[in-house]
């Protein structure tokens, strides 16, 4: 897999999980559980040098 393909699929999985974690009750397990991966596409996009400015819809 190139370094491109995995970053496609990277930023599709951080939308995806974003738009769990919007349909979802913050204080729910699903939500705490989306949360944790939403944080470790974070870090991963962004040590890829994605900016996230403008897909980053939960911003937390």
């Amino acid at each position: 897999m190139t370094e491109n393909e995995m970053l496609k699929i990277s930023v599709e999985e951080f939308s995806r999980v974003q738009d769990w974690m919007q349909l979802s009750e913050k204080d729910s397990e699903v939500y705490k559980s989306l949360k944790k991966r939403y944080i470790d596409l974070k870090v991963i996009l962004t040590s890829s040098g994605v900016n996230l400015t403008e897909i980053d819809r939960v911003k937390e």
